[in-house]
C-alpha cells in the first residue's frame, strides 16, 4: 500500500532480522526451539528497540507449523495470520486503553479456554505499566499459574512502575539502546532495498538523532525522504538534506563556534546564535553534538586517537585539527559546562536566551580560568605581552 510506513514495511519477521538485542533473541529463540516456555515474560526498555516486534516473532515461533523451532517459517498459515494480526490465539492488548480491573477479568476468562488454532495462546500487553494497581492484583494468580498453553508477554518503557509481585512472576529481560553503527547498517539495507543512493554522513546523522531507537530512525528516514522526487532515479540522500529536514546544525556551525571560542570573539558568537535560531535548529540535538565534540577533543588530547577507533577517519582528522588550538583544561571545563547546562536550557522559559548565555560563557571561558591553563603557550604569550 502507498501509505505504509518504512517501519511497518521493514518490520523484522524473524529473530535474526531484529537489530541488536542479541541476548534476548537468543533466549527466546532457544525457549521456542526446546519448547521450554515460561508462563510470563517482561520485556522492558526505551521506545523503538524491538520489544513488541520480538514478542510477535516469539508468538509466531511458538505456533509455527514447524514448531518446536528456533525461527518462524513465515510461510505456514499460522505465521501468516499472526503477521496480519488475524490469529485468534495471539491477542495484543494496549495497556493504556485496557487498564482497568474489568478488562483484566475479561482477559482472565478468555485465557481459561484452550488454544483454538495454535499450540499456544499468547497474550501480549503493550505499555503494561499503564495497568491500574487493582488490575495488576487481578493478574497475579494468572501470571503465576496460567492455564496450560498460555503465555503472557508484558512490554513496557517504565518497568519501575511495576509492583514487585508482578516482577517476581516474570522472566524479565531489559532491552538496550541500539548502537549507532547497527542503526546505520539497518538504514543502509533499507535504502539499498528501495534503490536509493545515500551519503554515509546522512545515515550517521539520522542514527545519532534517533538516540538508540530503530523505530525513530525509520520515522526520521521517512521524513527525510518525504522531500525527495517521485522519480528516485538520480536522487541521493545527502547530509545537507537531512540537516535541513530535521533542523540539525552543520559541521560549519561547530567550526564557527570553535573559532569564536579560540579568539574570544563575542560578536561572532552572537551572530552564530542568531543564525542557528533562524535556521530552526533542534537545540537539544545541537547541545548533544557540542557535548560529543568537546568530549572527543578532550579524550583525543589526553588519551590519543586510538580510543576514538569507532569514529570515521575523516572525523578524527577534523578533531585533531581543532583540538590543537585548545588545552585539555579548557576542553574539560567547556565539556562540563555544556553538560551541566543541557537540561536547564531545554527546560528554560527562554531557551534561546539560555543557549546564547551558555555559548557566550564558553567564548569568554579563558577570562574565568587562568590563561596559562586554557591556552597553548604560543597563544598565551600575546595576551601576556599585551598585559605588560
Amino acid at each position: 500500500m502507498a501509505n505504509i510506513s518504512l517501519a511497518a514495511k521493514y518490520r523484522p519477521q524473524t529473530f535474526a532480522e531484529v537489530v541488536g538485542q542479541d541476548t534476548v533473541k537468543k533466549v527466546l529463540s532457544l525457549a521456542s526451539l526446546q519448547d521450554k516456555v515460561a508462563p510470563a515474560y517482561l520485556l522492558s526498555g526505551t521506545r523503538g528497540v524491538g520489544k513488541t516486534t520480538l514478542a510477535r516473532i516469539f508468538a509466531k515461533a511458538l505456533n509455527c507449523a514447524n514448531a518446536p523451532t528456533a525461527e518462524p517459517c513465515n510461510q505456514c498459515e499460522a505465521c501468516r495470520k499472526i503477521t496480519q494480526g488475524a490469529f485468534v490465539d495471539v491477542v495484543e492488548i494496549d495497556g493504556a486503553s485496557n487498564r482497568g480491573i474489568d478488562d483484566v477479568r475479561r482477559l482472565r476468562e478468555a485465557v481459561g479456554y484452550s488454544p483454538l488454532e495454535g499450540r499456544y495462546k499468547v497474550i501480549i500487553i503493550d505499555e503494561a505499566h499503564m495497568l491500574t494497581k487493582e488490575a495488576f492484583n487481578a493478574l497475579l494468580k494468572t501470571l503465576e499459574e496460567p492455564p496450560r498453553g498460555v503465555v503472557f508477554i508484558l512490554a513496557t518503557t517504565e518497568q519501575h512502575k511495576f509492583p514487585i509481585t508482578i516482577l517476581s512472576r516474570c522472566q524479565h529481560y531489559v532491552f538496550k539502546q541500539v548502537a549507532e553503527q547497527s542503526i546505520e547498517n539497518h538504514l543502509a539495507n533499507v535504502l539499498k532495498s528501495e534503490h536509493i543512493a545515500y551519503d554515509e554522513d546522512a545515515l550517521s546523522l539520522i542514527a545519532r538523532r534517533a538516540m538508540g531507537s530503530v523505530r525513530d530512525s525509520m520515522s526520521l528516514l521517512g521524513q527525510c525522504l518525504a522531500l525527495s522526487p517521485n522519480d528516485m532515479e538520480g536522487f541521493k540522500l545527502e547530509s545537507k538534506t537531512v540537516r535541513q529536514t530535521l533542523g540539525l546544525a552543520g559541521i560549519e556551525v561547530m567550526d564557527r563556534l570553535l573559532q569564536a571560542m579560540r579568539f574570544q570573539d563575542v560578536a561572532k558568537t552572537t551572530v552564530l546564535v542568531r543564525d542557528v535560531l533562524a535556521e530552526g535548529v533542534d537545540i537539544g540535538f545541537f547541545l548533544g553534538e557540542l557535548v560529543r565534540l568537546l568530549r572527543n577533543m578532550f579524550v583525543l588530547k589526553e588519551a590519543g586517537k586510538e580510543v576514538l577507533a569507532d569514529l570515521p577517519l575523516r572525523e578524527v582528522v577534523r578533531l585533531e585539527e581543532s583540538a590543537v588550538h585548545f588545552s585539555a583544561a579548557f576542553l574539560h571545563a567547556a565539556w562540563q559546562m555544556v553538560l551541566e547546562n543541557q537540561r536547564r536550557i531545554l527546560q528554560s522559559y527562554e531557551p534561546a536566551a539560555a543557549l546564547e548565555l551558555l555559548l557566550l560563557n564558553l567564548t569568554l571561558l579563558p577570562r574565568l580560568l587562568p590563561l596559562e591553563k586554557v591556552l597553548l603557550p604560543d597563544e598565551a604569550e600575546p595576551e601576556a605581552k599585551q598585559g605588560e
